[in-house]
């Protein structure tokens, strides 16, 4: 009696406790159903492996194929239509491999970046991320709006509070042409990542870089030797933006930056620019060493400014030449193998206490300078 009941017990109850859950550790098997199930088969015998397929097809009449050498010739019959079609209708894809690869060797021969060496090809490369920008919060968007920075939509969540930044917000966005749209606070959250938006964000347009060599021809459409200015190592987007502004004001033909660890058009270097990056190109180049030594060959001289250079700055000789400025960071300067590349290093004479511009102050006045004696040598 006693060994029935315990039997009876360990039946009923070996995978589960007495309220009929699983007993951890189990899922709800007994102890015997979690055995394993001994040595694992040979291939030949294991359901759906290509080798027990092989030796079912192997084991029926020769004249009834089965379906896996039915499927197999029907495979093979394709890939040689598919190789015959190749043929008749032109080269194979290893030649047009090969074609690419001839073309961006040839390309690097020229000096260009290959990827930045075609003609009229649309590009728009993010800073850094192929992602459009996200200002958010009332304060930046509303100034992003009046510094008429490129946008393709305003979202705009629930008004909890009365803010006449959101209706002013709402307003310029219509006035130039960029959609509202109404979206609630989950989404906001979303879109911005988590930060802080107060129910305003504003998506901004990715800039389209242009080709190192399109700085060159935009100062041959006016008449003028080229005025460059190339930044080496400057991440700050508000530098890149005080730059854009000067290069607009002295002249310049455009500013060229590199593709990795440099700033960006971003909505930062827009506002810093106050709009002059609608007029002002900017270029974006993988090797901008490679890029200075293009310039080189087309007939341009590089001068980099450096606090030890052998140059002043405001009796540069080289001034009234086709000309690419060189701008450095404030903390490290000029790389050394872009600081080898220039024809002149130039300084900034500095008389007081500090011992550094940064790159935005650095590129203002050295365009002014080249400005002014231009102008002096007629």
């Amino acid at each position: 009696m006693t060994g029935r009941a315990a039997g009876g017990g360990a039946a009923r109850g070996g995978g589960r406790t007495k309220t009929g859950k699983p007993r951890p550790g189990t899922g709800g098997y007994g102890k015997r159903k979690l055995e394993g199930k001994g040595p694992t088969p040979p291939a030949e015998m294991r359901p759906g492996h290509p080798a027990q397929r092989r030796a079912a097809a192997q084991a029926k009449p020769a004249g009834r194929p089965g379906p896996s050498s039915a499927r197999g010739q029907a495979s093979g019959a394709a890939q040689s239509a598919a190789s015959a079609g190749a043929g008749r209708a032109g080269p194979s894809r290893g030649s047009t491999a090969r074609s690419g690869a001839a073309s961006s060797s040839a390309a690097r021969a020229r000096g260009w970046d290959a990827r930045g060496s075609g003609r009229g090809e649309s590009r728009s490369r993010g800073a850094g991320s192929a992602a459009a920008e996200l200002v958010a919060g009332r304060n930046p968007v509303l100034e992003a709006l009046h510094a008429r920075v490129p946008a393709t939509a305003l979202h705009v969540g629930p008004r909890l509070d009365s803010d006449e930044r959101i209706g002013q917000a709402v307003m310029l966005a219509a006035d130039a042409g960029i959609p509202v749209v109404e979206a609630g606070r989950a989404e906001l959250d979303r879109i911005t990542g988590g930060a802080i938006h107060q129910g305003l964000a504003l998506r901004i347009k990715r800039y389209a870089y242009a080709d190192p060599a399109d700085l060159i021809d935009a100062a041959r459409d006016t008449g003028t030797p080229p005025l460059i200015v190339a930044l080496d190592g400057v991440t700050d987007p508000r530098n890149l933006g005080a730059v854009a502004r000067s290069v607009a004001a002295f002249g310049g033909h455009g500013v060229l930056v590199p593709a990795r660890r440099s700033a960006g058009v971003t909505a930062g270097a827009w506002k810093a620019s106050a709009g002059t990056l609608a007029r002002v190109r900017v270029a974006q180049t993988a090797n901008l060493a490679r890029a200075v030594a293009s310039y080189q060959e087309a007939g341009l001289f590089v001068a980099g400014l450096d606090a030890d250079g052998s140059a002043d700055v405001g009796e540069l000789e080289l001034a009234d030449s086709p000309l690419v400025l060189v701008v450095g960071s404030e903390g490290k300067g000029l790389s050394r193998l872009v600081a080898q590349r220039c024809d002149v290093l130039a300084r900034i004479p500095i008389t007081g206490p500090a011992e550094s511009l940064n790159a935005g102050i650095a590129a203002g006045i050295a365009l002014y300078a080249v400005s002014r004696l231009r102008t002096a040598r007629g």
